[in-house]
């Protein structure tokens, strides 16, 4: 926004989220606090030169902001709208109280991942209010027209406002309910940034970085081992993305990863949350992954992984959250300790799930292993049917590669 002043720019990137918060709760009213911000850092941009920067600049703009919103609310149609909120305003609210303006981003995700929103409105209103991108960045990430996109946001918007979503963190009672759906919401950020549904790409780095950052803010306003796992697990995770695609853009597997591209400074900070993460919740999902991504990023090479290992936090995984890809991913882990028919017949176990048939993964899982075990002719048949349902081109090239070296046509 204030580009020509490199200072201002970065208290904008820095710290304008955490204003937006902030006049949420003091205005009450998501469009009211976003045109309140930007006038109060238009006014940062006409002053500061001139003036200096504030010796706290956040509270300068939160204070710029609240006036800017009390202004607009006693002013035509909008002092009509929001009426009921002048004399609230008018009687000052305390732009001062340091607790609360820490607490107002934790209050705004948790209004963001609210249960009585769609999941997809959750994910599309935490990256537009959350992390801050335009409307268009969003529908951008999302693979959405932007048009579509900003009628979900201003219906999911509506809702917090006519269902009175409360502006609140929950009560430490609540969280066990609560958290899981922010987290949830959290990972599928992450998730479709670090490993595109669709598109020309492996990664979205924006979006796995606004996850992690995410994360980052809730472990330290939010302290709790959950949330220590599901950070110790996208930092793993994401430690790989240098290694995952070549320098054409084709997909690299795990296996084949050269590993010195691995970001051995997101490693740790990984491993540094996951100590943090085992004493508290030893058992949970993100834990649990987060212990499997373990493993990988303290083996040398592949040669070295503790593939037993795996195999049993996967056992332990499945116990927790018995899904189909979990049971997918025990029995690769499986068929690399004890050998790929022992992979393929937990893998046969799986057919009648009508979920997984519909997993390109499953059927490149299951080419994968019948390549190994030499059954050429049925290796060649699913990954046919791994590529008629894959959509990201890179893992289209990638089965299209393997086809090709199995002599059949793509």
């Amino acid at each position: 926004m204030p580009a020509d002043n490199p200072a201002i720019a970065r208290i904008y990137q820095d710290q304008s989220r955490q204003v937006m918060a902030t006049l949420i709760r003091l205005l009450g009213s998501f469009e009211l606090a976003e045109e309140a911000m930007q006038e109060a850092f238009a006014a940062a941009v006409r002053q500061w030169p001139g003036e200096g920067i504030p010796e706290n600049p956040v509270a300068w703009l939160i204070r710029t902001g609240h006036r800017k919103g009390i202004d607009h609310i006693r002013r035509g149609q909008t002092a009509r709208r929001y009426a009921h909120l002048v004399g609230e305003q008018e009687e000052g609210a305390d732009c001062d109280d340091w607790q609360a303006i820490e607490d107002d981003q934790l209050r705004l995700l948790f209004v963001c991942c609210h249960p009585a929103l769609s999941l997809d409105a959750r994910v599309a209103l935490t990256l537009r209010e959350m992390c801050g991108l335009t409307t268009e960045q969003v529908a951008r990430a999302l693979l959405q027209k932007p048009t579509t996109l900003a009628q979900r946001i201003v219906r999911a918007k509506k809702k917090i406002r006519e269902a009175r979503i409360p502006y609140e963190v929950p009560e430490p009672r609540q969280l066990p309910e609560r958290l899981p759906g922010v987290l949830r919401v959290i990972y599928l950020v992450f998730n479709e940034g670090y490993s595109r549904s669709d598109g020309e790409s492996v990664t979205d780095m924006s979006l796995s970085d606004e996850a992690i950052r995410l994360a980052e803010n809730l472990a330290h306003l939010l302290p709790e081992g959950e949330v220590f796992g599901l950070l110790a697990l996208m930092l793993l995770h994401d430690s790989r993305r240098g290694a995952r695609e070549d320098e054409n853009g084709n997909l690299v597997t795990l296996e084949e990863q050269d590993r010195s591209l691995w970001n051995r400074s997101q490693i740790d900070r990984g491993l540094k949350w996951l100590e943090q993460a085992l004493p508290l919740t030893p058992a949970s999902p993100y834990t649990l992954q987060a212990s499997i991504a373990a493993v990988h990023a303290r083996a040398g090479d592949s040669n070295e992984t503790d593939w037993r290992r795996i195999s049993r936090l996967y056992a332990a995984l499945y116990r927790q959250h018995p899904s189909p890809v979990v049971a997918l991913n025990h029995a690769v882990a499986v068929a690399m300790c004890d050998g790929p028919e022992a992979g393929l017949a937990l893998l046969d176990g799986l057919v009648g799930n009508k979920e997984i048939l519909s997993y390109h993964l499953f059927h490149a899982a299951r080419a994968d292993l019948l390549r190994r075990a030499g059954d050429v002719d049925a290796s060649a048949h699913a990954y046919q049917r791994a590529l008629a349902l894959a959509t990201q081109t890179p893992e289209r090239r990638f089965l299209e590669r393997r086809l090709r070296e199995l002599s059949f046509p793509v």
